[in-house]
């Protein structure tokens, strides 16, 4: 069983025993269910232009549909673990693609951080600004002044499929991958 699974557990059979839903579970938010339509959003930030440079970009749920979207929030540019996560969604960035996927992170650092984190790290994806935590909040993941390291996986049609919690960054992106994988599989004819 792996750590998130366990302590998840542990925190959802709390919130039984005091007769909360497992819904409220999420203390920086409400986290959506999966199943259900993704939260919307709307943010500024960065994005890679035609032309292969990171400039600034304003985007929302909608210009996503269509594909799949990962949309993982962290909780600041430049440190640790935060690097780490990024690095690893960078380095399978073709393989996301390849399954018609894309990949945006959002944290609550200025756009002009994510320039600099784009640049230093060679990001070739959206990161979103929520520096509120308004979009944040909306998937459960804000803990003020920092988004929570949880990822999300979007279908085509903005249906939430599956949720990570409290996500190690060390390998998330390919357990990520395996999951399109899977439920990619599951919908083939």
């Amino acid at each position: 069983m792996q750590r998130r699974d366990f302590l998840g557990g542990v925190v959802l059979a709390s919130l039984a025993l005091l007769g909360r839903p497992p819904q409220a579970a999420a203390i920086g938010g409400i986290l959506p269910d999966t199943g259900t339509a993704a939260p919307s959003f709307d943010l500024d930030g960065v994005a890679p232009a035609a032309d292969g440079e990171v400039g600034r970009a304003h985007l929302g749920k909608e210009d996503f549909l269509g594909r799949w979207l990962v949309l993982y929030f962290y909780p600041k540019d430049f440190t640790s673990g935060c690097t780490l996560e990024a690095r690893g969604f960078q380095r399978d960035l073709d393989r996301f693609h390849a399954l018609h996927a894309e990949v945006v992170g959002v944290s609550a650092d200025a756009t002009e951080d994510h320039l600099s984190f784009c640049g230093s790290e060679g990001l070739a994806y959206p990161l979103l600004s929520d520096p509120g935590g308004t979009v944040s909040r909306r998937y459960g993941s804000w803990l003020p002044p920092f988004s929570a390291r949880h990822t999300f996986l979007i279908d085509p049609d903005g249906v939430l499929r599956e949720r990570w919690l409290a996500v190690w960054p060390a390998g998330h992106s390919g357990e990520v991958l395996e999951t399109l994988v899977r439920l990619q599989q599951e919908e083939a004819p």
